[in-house]
């Protein structure tokens, strides 16, 4: 069961690292304030800034709690196994991102 435990230890690994990401994006998708002086074309930099910001804060939310799904499942007698064709998923791609459900095969 060490292969567990290395799965267990990389999702925990990433929870830590994307709640710090989820922080970040939370500070770079605050409000632009119009009271700020800066000129139009900055204001605008910001805002899309700001969107490409906001997409990337939903994926990190999105990924955090695919991983806390992870976590409490990684007991389970079927984790580990495609949802789809449920053939083992390799150990590669669990250590890479212990988040998938899915092979490589049945992702595409």
């Amino acid at each position: 069961m060490k292969q567990k435990q290395d799965i267990k230890n990389r999702i925990e690994e990433e929870l830590i690292i994307t709640s710090k990401k989820i922080e970040e994006y939370r500070e770079l998708t605050k409000p632009i304030s119009p009271e700020n002086a800066i000129g139009r074309v900055s204001r605008m930099d910001a805002i899309n800034n700001k969107s490409i910001n906001d997409v990337a804060l939903r994926k990190a939310e999105l990924k955090y709690n695919n991983l806390k799904v992870a976590l409490s499942k990684i007991e389970d007698s079927d984790f580990g196994l495609c949802r789809k064709c449920h053939q083992p998923i390799p150990l590669g791609r669990l250590l890479l991102m212990p988040q998938v459900i899915t092979c490589v095969h049945c992702s595409r």
